[in-house]
């Protein structure tokens, strides 16, 4: 018996020792762990992925992914794409910062959709003791990158985006007096309004050229009293910055009420949901944006443009060629820098001089803004149409 009982611990022994030495074999080491990491670099990136920004946030998504499929590697290490949501939402912004700072210790960050959104993350990154540095995509508002020596952007800004649609408004359209229709919760909105304003106030020599200005909250959906007073103020043309979806409305409820005038806007309306929304009142409408693939490109715009048609089989939006060249800068950055530290990204990310992306050539001035023309777009027959590119004046 008392052999038998040696016997059955010495077998429990042996059954407890093997199934210790499997699970420290199958479980990786702290090293382990490290070299893996070591042989991949994440790029942050913040997207309104939900919320009423959505189907931005996911055009750039795509531009983003595609750019990650075709350009997977720098320096030897894998890319990884780390996606944060920020609900379109500015509080939810500044925390998506956050997470992909401290938690996931991204090297960069690219975002976002929405300049509400990249002023609050912005606030964040500035102050962040890594120093990780952010590429705006389509955020247009100087105030991102105003004061912030840590936020760059591949897009041009909005006292220019403001300047060509003033011009548009006085010299193609030939309106003296303009009304104004603003989603007054929208940081991008409220700053193009003004750059707007001032311009077409100097082009007419005429402090009283903006004979109306109506407001409205995001997520608002009757126009009728705005619509109606700009009806009755005289307003040779209407300006309407704002997200896609209330320009839309907007835009068709002006047609329902008679108001037959020219209606402008700015880069956040091409999207498909704003003619979808709009409908045939969509027809005729101009507005501001980045990219055509009829205008003046880059090779890096075939590479994109034939990659894209094949992946989704549909014409590429401007902001989604604008995220892919987000993320093609990063690749850029971290390959001059021959580093993944932050600050040395950051270094090479400032000295950015003729880069040429899918939606044009990029310069950043002192201020990390891109230096690059506009595109001017209608709407006719049901899809997005190319008119014509403005390049900035020269300094």
């Amino acid at each position: 018996m008392r052999k038998l009982s040696l016997f059955l611990v010495v077998v429990m022994l042996v059954i407890v020792f093997t199934a210790g030495c499997v699970q420290k074999a199958d479980a990786p080491t702290d090293e382990a762990n490290a070299s893996q990491q070591e042989d991949v670099i994440k790029i942050g990136v913040f997207e309104p992925l939900t919320g009423a920004n959505a189907a931005g946030g996911a055009l750039e998504k795509e531009g983003l992914e595609l750019a990650n499929e075709l350009y997977p590697e720098v320096l030897g290490k894998k890319v990884k794409l780390v996606f944060v949501d920020n609900k379109s939402d500015k509080v939810e912004a500044a925390n998506a910062a956050t997470k992909l700072i401290d938690q996931e210790k991204v090297s960069l960050i690219i975002g976002s959709w929405g300049s509400g959104f990249s002023i609050s993350a912005g606030e964040v990154i500035k102050k962040s003791d890594r120093k990780v540095a952010a590429i705006g995509t389509s955020c247009t508002n100087p105030l991102v990158t105003k004061g912030n020596d840590y936020y760059f952007r591949v897009c041009f800004i909005d006292p220019f985006q403001g300047n060509v649609m003033a011009n548009y408004a006085y010299n193609e359209v030939g309106a003296k007096k303009v009304a104004f229709i603003i989603e007054k919760t929208n940081d991008y909105a409220v700053g193009l309004a003004k750059f707007f304003e001032d311009t077409f106030k100097e082009l007419t020599g005429d402090e009283n050229s903006v004979v109306y200005k109506a407001f409205y909250n995001t997520g608002d959906q009757d126009f009728t009293a705005q619509l109606t007073s700009i009806k009755e103020s005289g307003a040779e043309a209407i300006f309407a910055p704002g997200n896609f979806t209330e320009s839309a409305l907007v835009t068709k409820q002006a047609k329902e009420l008679g108001l037959d005038l020219p209606i402008l806007g700015g880069d956040t309306w091409e999207t498909p949901e704003f003619i979808e929304i709009a409908g045939e009142a969509a027809e005729g409408v101009v507005f501001s944006t980045f990219f055509d693939a009829n205008a003046k490109l880059t090779d890096n715009t075939t590479k994109f443009l034939d990659a894209y048609k094949q992946k989704y089989n549909k014409e590429p939006a401007a902001v989604t060629a604008l995220a892919f060249d987000a993320y093609l800068l990063a690749i850029d950055a971290i390959k001059k820098a021959n580093s993944t530290d932050p600050t040395a990204i950051r270094d090479a990310l400032a000295k950015t001089k003729d880069f040429p992306g899918a939606a044009g050539v990029v310069t950043l001035d002192e201020n990390g803004d891109a230096i690059k023309s506009a595109v001017i777009k209608t709407v006719k027959d049901g899809k997005f149409t190319y008119l014509t590119t403005v390049e900035p004046v020269k300094k």
